[in-house]
């Protein structure tokens, strides 16, 4: 079956439960007519990411709830957000006594809870503290608010969304529509450096990355980049830093941090696209990270269309180039591996 048929059909099999359990006044239908009522949970909201994530979250002016959940310090970051005048309530929730309330009914959830890179570490490094945290997570949300859209942020993001998946498989709530790892930071990095290398407007790039988001799995399409012009040392030099661009942050700070900033422009971003797709508009397409057959491997990132129930539609790709091809051959298995990675882990604790 291929991955836009698994979409559908399993598009048809939740709906309906999805009506039924919320009954006609309770339901938050998301029309194209009338904007909807939207909650959107930040979990991991007082971190070097959540922060600012929830900041941009709350200018953006299209949540009427920002509910923001970490184990310490939430309630001041969102008394801080809340003087923001732009629309919407901010609340703020602090420990694991006040997660259920953080999460239950939220529309999306966006989480960039964990620990994060130090000098040296790769995604993979993060692994096993990572893992434990995530899975806590998707256990509470499997109960809280089964139907919400849910953006992974935490790192890697090549094990995380699978445990994420496989929890919510066991709790019988899994929509592979509406799960999501957040590989917007890759696409914005290919289109800076990409503006920077051919003199163009970066506002006008448009840079397909499809793959997984941690090394040589991110793999941009830049054969596919209209109008620009690369040589073959550009392409290798290019794609190289787009895949290893966290580390360049990560040096650059010195290991007091890592990339923070520019993922929470790129979570934000990201989310503020869910929401228009969720909201009924037309056309959203970005690439993210999804359950699909499109390769070898369970888990793999390419432009897909976001619409009223999450992912609509994957659109895959083509026309790769001789070196594009080879990235693909080559880093599939990986993929592979660190989602299985992630369903051993959920098997194991």
């Amino acid at each position: 079956m291929s991955a836009v048929a698994r979409v559908q059909k399993a598009s048809k099999l939740v709906a309906p439960m999805a009506s039924k359990a919320l009954g006609v006044s309770a339901a938050r239908s998301f029309t194209g007519t009338s904007r909807a009522q939207n909650k959107v949970t930040v979990v991991g909201a007082a971190g070097g990411i959540g922060q600012p994530m929830s900041l941009l979250l709350k200018l953006g002016g299209k949540i009427d709830h920002l509910s923001l959940f970490d184990i310490v310090n939430t309630p001041g970051v969102a008394a801080d957000i809340s003087h923001c005048n732009s629309k919407g309530k901010v609340t703020g929730h602090k420990g694991a006594e006040e997660m259920s309330a953080a999460l239950d009914g939220a529309d999306v959830v966006v989480i960039p809870a964990g620990v994060p890179r130090k000098p040296g570490m790769t995604r993979d490094d993060l692994f096993n503290t990572n893992a434990s945290i995530v899975k806590g997570i998707a256990e509470q949300c499997a109960k809280s608010c089964p139907k919400a859209c849910f953006l992974i942020i935490s790192n890697p993001v090549n094990s995380t969304v699978p445990i994420f998946a496989d929890v919510l498989k066991a709790s019988g709530v899994y929509n592979p529509q509406k799960l999501m790892g957040v590989t917007t930071l890759d696409v914005c990095r290919a289109k800076t450096f990409v503006a920077d290398n051919q003199g163009m407007d970066v506002d006008k790039v448009d840079v397909t990355v499809i793959g997984g988001h941690a090394g040589t799995t991110i793999m941009p399409l830049l054969s596919q980049v209209e109008g620009a012009k690369f040589s073959e040392e550009d392409i290798k030099a290019l794609t190289h830093r787009i895949q290893f661009g966290g580390d360049e942050v990560v040096q650059a700070k010195d290991g007091a941090g890592s990339a923070t900033l520019s993922m929470a422009h790129a979570g934000a971003y990201f989310a503020d696209k869910v929401l228009d797709g969720l909201n009924g508009v037309s056309g959203v397409k970005e690439c993210t990270f999804v359950d699909c057959d499109i390769t070898d491997a369970p888990f793999f990132a390419s432009p897909c269309t976001l619409g009223k129930d999450g992912v609509s539609e994957i659109h895959g790709f083509s026309g790769l180039s001789t070196f594009e091809q080879a990235l693909v051959d080559d880093n599939v298995s990986s993929l592979v591996k660190m989602a299985q990675k992630g369903s051993d882990f959920v098997k194991n604790n």
